[in-house]
């Protein structure tokens, strides 16, 4: 097991990560963030997220699966999801990402859209 710190959207988040159990299998990770956004905001957040996965590609980052709620928990609701080999590579590579200008101007009032969200994480078994 290995700890990783990461900072994505301002949270600082601590994980201990197992390692695959076949050493010939590297472990995938899912990376799912949902936002819950403002009556009637969903679609701008579709276009940021949609724009994010194009910037980060270069970065190193796979691609971004954006999702809409058909029926949820809540209305208006946004699900990005990205496969990654090594949180900590995706820590590094978020890091990187919001320090740059083009992250920033997209992501810029965000929360002007959002009431709330959270991240999952998942072993991709």
């Amino acid at each position: 097991m290995t700890g990783v710190y990461f900072a994505t959207f301002g949270l600082i988040s601590h994980f201990e990560v197992r390692t695959s159990k076949f050493p010939e299998e590297p472990a995938m990770f899912l990376i799912r963030d949902i936002m819950f956004c403002k009556p009637g905001k969903a679609r701008p957040m579709v276009q940021k997220f949609k724009a994010l996965s194009t910037l980060m590609a270069p970065m190193g980052f796979g691609g971004m699966r954006v999702l809409t709620d058909l029926s949820s928990e809540r209305y208006w609701m946004v699900v990005a999801e990205i496969e990654v080999p090594s949180l900590e590579q995706y820590a590094e590579s978020s890091k990187k990402a919001m320090q740059s200008k083009e992250f920033q101007d997209l992501m810029a009032g965000y929360h002007d859209i959002v009431e709330s969200g959270r991240r999952e994480i998942y072993t991709v078994e």
